[in-house]
């Protein structure tokens, strides 16, 4: 019996490489930073501005990710209005994938909301989030790989390879 549903072939993706980081906004690196880095003892591994989406961010290590902790240095931002409503917390998850924007092709057409339609450099390299909406409450970023196609596009200089990470507890 027919159901006049549509069949359509699947699509073959590769799945993402690993969680990059997971993000926390704080209203100040200086006050989150004794937390993360002293008493949980995450190393540090940056502490920078991004002129461009109005934040300062810190990245720590933890196994083969991060946490990325995320201060607003303009209260007109997405991030600022983030932790007004919200207070600090919680705010993304960030994947890794091999073809950034093979990916937002891909979710796209399977009717995902982008934020980003196209890859954008981030502070890590080429970047691009996901609406909430789509994505069960929950901010999804995207990262592709060291040197993928989006690195030589955006014109962003090769990752360097990180050395693997002792961890002694």
């Amino acid at each position: 019996m027919a159901t006049g549903r549509v069949e359509r072939p699947a699509i073959r993706f590769r799945p993402p490489g690993r969680i990059h980081h997971v993000a926390v906004v704080v209203k100040s690196l200086d006050d989150a930073l004794p937390l993360y880095r002293d008493l949980l003892g995450l190393p540090l591994e940056t502490i920078m501005a991004i002129p461009h989406d109005r934040v300062r961010i810190a990245f720590l290590g933890v196994g083969e990710s991060r946490v990325e902790l995320v201060e607003p240095t303009d209260n007109s931002t997405g991030v600022a209005r983030f932790l007004a409503t919200k207070g600090e917390g919680f705010h993304h998850v960030c994947f890794e994938v091999e073809n950034l924007a093979q990916e937002l092709t891909r979710l796209g057409i399977d009717g995902v909301e982008l934020i980003d339609s196209a890859p954008r450099a981030g502070a890590d390299g080429p970047v691009a989030f996901l609406h909430p909406r789509s994505c069960h409450g929950v901010l999804v970023e995207l990262i592709e790989a060291p040197n993928g196609p989006a690195w030589r596009a955006l014109g962003l200089a090769p990752a360097k390879s990180e050395p693997p990470r002792e961890r002694g507890w």
